[in-house]
C-alpha cells in the first residue's frame, strides 16, 4: 500500500482524501457548472461517495490516485485532481496508462488554481508514475480543460464519442 503525499504548491495543498470531504464533495459534483462537461449531469450522492472510495482505493492498489485540493490560506476544499485507471471501454491506447483526471467547485474556476495543480501532479508522476506517457479525454466543448492540459504538453492523438459527446483523447509526452 502506499501513503498519499502531501503536495504543496504557491497556494495550494493537494492532500489525501478523507471521509470528511464527502459533504463539500457531492456540493461539487451536485454542480450542474462542474458536471456539464463530465458526464452531463450532476451527480448523486451515492455517485460521488463511491467516487471518494475509488479515489481511496486507487492509491491502495496502485500507488497512485487522487488528491483532494484544497486553499493554503483558508483550508477550504475546492476540489479534485490525480492520476487513475478506471479501465474505460475506450479506444486501446487509454487503457492501462495512468489518466490525468481534475475537476474544481465552479467557486474556484477561473483563478488558475487548476493550472497549478495540473503542474503539481504532473511533476509528481514524472518521478513517480509507472509509464512515461500519461493520458486524459476531455469534453471537445470544454475549452479551458483543453487549454490547461495543451499547455502543459498534452497533445490529441485521437477524437471520439464518449457517453455520447465529442471527446479528445490527449497524451503526454
Amino acid at each position: 500500500m502506499a501513503s498519499v503525499p502531501v503536495l504543496t504548491t504557491a497556494r495550494l495543498r493537494l492532500r489525501p482524501h478523507a471521509l470528511a470531504d464527502f459533504d463539500a464533495a457531492c456540493a461539487m459534483w451536485s454542480d450542474p457548472i462542474v458536471t456539464r462537461f463530465i458526464g452531463g449531469k450532476p451527480s448523486t450522492p451515492q455517485q460521488t461517495w463511491a467516487r471518494l472510495l475509488t479515489y481511496m482505493g486507487h492509491w491502495q492498489a496502485l500507488g497512485f490516485g487522487y488528491w483532494a485540493i484544497e486553499l493554503q490560506t483558508t483550508g477550504a476544499f475546492i476540489g479534485e485532481i490525480g492520476f487513475a485507471d478506471f479501465h474505460r471501454e475506450v479506444i486501446p491506447a487509454m487503457r492501462d496508462v495512468p489518466e490525468l483526471g481534475f475537476a474544481l467547485a465552479s467557486s474556484a474556476h477561473g483563478d488558475g488554481y487548476a493550472t497549478e495543480a495540473v503542474r503539481a501532479v504532473l511533476s509528481w508522476g514524472d518521478e513517480h508514475l509507472p509509464s512515461e506517457r500519461t493520458v486524459c479525454l476531455v469534453n471537445e466543448d470544454n475549452r479551458a480543460s483543453l487549454h490547461i492540459v495543451e499547455k502543459v504538453g498534452y497533445r490529441v492523438f485521437e477524437r471520439g464519442i464518449v457517453n455520447g459527446s465529442g471527446v479528445c483523447f490527449l497524451q503526454r509526452p
